[in-house]
């Protein structure tokens, strides 16, 4: 699998690409609140730039990464994301500290072109036997910068002020699109004669919904997604009232969650070719079910700890589960529209089930508000029963989406 030219120049690039977006969050969010004092109207539009690109280009991203030639879209986004910072800093200089919001808004776009670029790549030179462990590796270097990045982020600003730091992201930027150059060239005819933008993602969007195992895929992620977005908010809550800490051991919280998630990507890497995705799927679920009412439950510090470490140990099964069987559910022509598609249910569930834990925990409690996400991953497991019925329907349903 690490022979492989392609995952080796993606995951390089990704390494960089990874740097370069959360020296820039981080530098970003810390400048902000400083500027600001901290000021949570002009925080929370942070998370709006970051987040919104998703629901908003997800799927024109991912029907542009079907119609363009993949090398070059990914090149050409590292490169666009590089001079957007460049402009940002320029921009500083005459006071309109703002346009760092609007620089996190076009990076993050961009993003959604790269990302269905990216699964292109994996899916036409990736064998079959090999792209679950493609999908682990993946997750564990977001495991890695997910505990390593709040620290370099941090580390930089605080060092070396915002200057620095966007100079360095625009740097990890544009080395990534460097990395991706090693790529060999993109094949002739990738990019070819088709129907309208609107008509194509139309047919893509009607690929999914008729292709049993996506449509299935897509009802599970939703009710993850919906889990995953009640409880997020509440954890400093749990910190607070279950446990009688200050809100700052939450990071220890946080960060034995992100640990167990590395050491669970790396295990998940020696058993992918072993495990069946849709089996991997079903056991996170169902984890992440007894874990998430066991810490709504507990008011033990080391019982919670440890239930985070279970929870973060088996997440990457349902985020390698789920990509893989995408890439193996979906054919090449659409693999950019099916990921483009999917991936807002799971941030849209999520951020609906976030905005309304508040309101759930002050009706009831954390426990009910805990349980009742540990029965959203119960019913995302059990939906995906059909997939174990039709494990070797891989794209039957195909043909039926371009009737």
């Amino acid at each position: 699998m690490l022979k492989n030219r392609y995952v080796q120049t993606i995951m390089l690039s990704s390494v960089f690409l990874q740097l370069g977006i959360w020296i820039r969050n981080f530098a970003i969010l810390l400048y902000v609140t400083n500027l600001t004092n901290n000021d949570p109207l002009y925080v929370s539009l942070i998370s709006v730039v970051e987040y919104a690109p998703i629901f908003i280009f997800a799927i024109i991203g991912g029907t542009f990464a079907d119609r363009w030639k993949p090398k070059r879209t990914m090149v050409w986004c590292d490169i666009l994301s590089g001079l957007s910072v460049v402009a940002v800093m320029l921009a500083l200089n005459f006071g309109g500290w703002y346009t760092l919001l609007l620089g996190t808004l076009i990076s993050s776009s961009l993003s959604q072109f790269w990302q269905p670029s990216a699964m292109r790549f994996y899916k036409e030179h990736v064998p079959s036997d090999q792209v679950q462990g493609v999908m682990a590796l993946s997750q564990s270097l977001m495991a890695i910068f997910m505990v390593l990045g709040p620290v370099i982020g941090t580390f930089i600003f605080l060092n070396y002020g915002i200057e620095v730091s966007l100079g360095l992201t625009a740097l990890m930027f544009f080395v990534s699109a460097l990395i991706l150059t090693r790529l060999p060239r993109d094949q002739q005819g990738v990019t070819r004669e088709k129907s309208s933008f609107m008509g194509e993602m139309k047919e893509g969007l009607q690929y999914l919904w008729n292709n049993v195992s996506l449509r299935t895929l897509s009802v599970s992620f939703a009710a993850s997604g919906l889990a995953v977005g009640m409880i997020q908010p509440l954890m400093l809550f749990i910190t607070i009232e279950k446990l009688g800490r200050d809100k700052e051991f939450l990071q220890w919280l946080l960060m034995a969650n992100g640990g167990a998630m590395l050491v669970g990507g790396a295990v998940i890497m020696s058993l992918a070719a072993k495990m069946k995705p849709q089996l991997m799927l079903a056991l996170g679920l169902v984890v992440s079910a007894i874990v998430t009412v066991g810490i709504g439950a507990s008011s033990v510090v080391w019982v919670t700890i440890i239930l985070q470490m279970i929870s973060g140990f088996f997440y990457p099964c349902i985020q390698v589960g789920i990509q893989t069987l995408i890439m193996k559910n979906t054919e090449t022509a659409y693999i950019g529209r099916v990921g483009g598609a999917i991936t807002p249910i799971f941030m849209g569930m999520m951020v609906l089930g976030m905005s309304f834990s508040g309101f759930l925990k002050e009706q009831s409690s954390l426990f009910i508000v805990f349980s009742a996400s540990g029965i959203l991953f119960i019913i995302g497991s059990i939906v995906l029963a059909p997939l174990f019925k039709n494990t070797e329907r891989v794209h039957e349903q195909a043909v039926l989406s371009r009737r």
